[in-house]
């Protein structure tokens, strides 16, 4: 992936524990795709998005970004997520291998795999 060689080496490592946490948590019936050169996860509608700052339009400085398109709507019992600007993307940003909370983040991706599901037509 073209990605990980736009990447300074602790930011590789950060991208690629989530990536794997997250195909680790989502159901068949999900798909990988990359969009402005970023992994991107969906359903029957978007459930997250892997963010790095060292690629454009993220809107982030540092750190890599782990965002939930509706984040609004997830209980997040733990509140793990941040809530920025965006009414709807909650997300979390690591700057460390070491932050990241797989259990934290296998409870979301599950709750949101839940939503996704009321989304099919």
């Amino acid at each position: 992936m073209e990605l990980f060689s736009l990447l300074p080496e602790n930011k590789k490592i950060i991208v690629d524990v989530l990536l794997q946490i997250i195909r680790e948590s989502l159901p068949n019936y999900c798909k990988e795709k990359i969009s402005f050169s970023v992994p991107y996860f969906y359903g029957n509608k978007g459930i997250c998005i892997v963010w790095p700052s060292s690629i454009p339009r993220g809107g982030i400085k540092n750190g890599v970004l782990l965002g939930f398109w509706y984040g609004n709507k997830l209980q997040d019992e733990d509140h793990y997520l941040t809530h920025g600007t965006n009414k709807q993307i909650f997300y979390k940003i690591f700057f460390e291998p070491k932050e990241i909370n797989e259990e934290a983040i296998r409870k979301l991706l599950a709750e949101a795999i839940e939503l996704d599901k009321t989304f099919a037509s």
